[in-house]
């Protein structure tokens, strides 16, 4: 869908580029999360990629096209969620909705999507009487006003309480399985874990890192697998090279011998991987 090559950008009144030379491409049908630590260019390469920003190096091109020969036409297909929701205050969910429709030729089910999302017995409250995250479920729901192919999600479930950040994660797995396209920026990695294929985490204005979730794991994390078990009513805990384990006499008598409390593989985090390759935890 996306093919970014060398994107360079520096806003006019700063000295230093605030991306610095970045390509990735996002293929059609996929999530792909765009993460990194506040500042790092994150938000900046979402706007080039929705034409809010144009003055850039490199290149930018959609479904093969160069994305600056498109015109407005272009944002029928794509929907849009920043992460500070921006509503009209003063009128009400449904007001709101009525009046974004009017932007596009074609319309989603909002009535359904409201449901979905526990809005609609409120849809005709001001919005300046909705909490946080009512805000953010109807920020959501207005991304999917215009049946868009391709969903630009900043920090979608940000805010949400367990209940309501599944439905909305529920949401965009039934979006991807029906052909649609997520590049998704946030700062939570058990969605992450849960939602992407592929992510690329950014720091000072570069990709450091590109891949699936499950093979950043693993080259980050360590082939070994701990067992804790019971021996003479006293809890024990050892380690195993996760490759020698069909051979580990020691190991095999514990799993054949012992009660086993837990096994467990030392397998990273995504939240580990992101301190680790974005520089954070040396205070950069």
């Amino acid at each position: 869908m996306f093919q970014v090559k060398n994107l360079r950008f520096k806003y006019p009144r700063n000295k230093e580029y605030t991306i610095k030379g970045i390509s990735f491409e996002i293929k059609e049908g996929e999530i792909f999360g765009l993460l990194g630590p506040s500042g790092v260019g994150k938000s900046t390469t979402q706007k080039i990629l929705i034409k809010l920003l144009e003055k850039y190096d490199g290149e930018v091109s959609y479904k093969g096209k160069d994305i600056k020969q498109y015109g407005k036409a272009f944002y029928q297909g794509i929907g849009v969620g920043f992460e500070i929701p921006v509503h009209f205050s003063k009128l009400t969910a449904q007001e709101n909705l009525d009046f974004f429709k009017r932007l596009y030729s074609v319309n989603g089910d909002i009535d359904g999507l409201l449901k979905r999302v526990g809005l609609y017995e409120d849809r005709n409250k001001r919005v300046n009487e909705y909490s946080k995250g009512m805000k953010a479920r109807l920020n959501f729901v207005r991304a999917l006003i215009n049946k868009p192919n391709v969903l630009f999600l900043d920090e979608p479930t940000n805010g949400l309480d367990p209940k309501n950040a599944r439905i909305i994660k529920d949401i965009i797995k039934e979006f991807k399985g029906k052909g649609g396209t997520v590049l998704l920026t946030t700062h939570l990695m058990n969605d992450v874990d849960e939602l992407c294929d592929r992510v690329a985490f950014m720091a000072d204005g570069k990709i450091v890192e590109i891949d699936t979730p499950k093979d950043l794991k693993l080259k980050h994390g360590r082939r070994e697998v701990d067992v804790e078990y019971i021996e003479d009513d006293i809890v024990k805990k050892e380690g195993f090279n996760l490759d020698k384990l069909s051979t580990d006499h020691k190991f095999l008598n514990i799993v054949k011998t012992k009660k086993i409390i837990t096994i467990h593989s030392k397998e990273t985090t995504l939240d580990h991987i992101f301190i680790r390759v974005t520089g954070v935890e040396n205070g950069e």
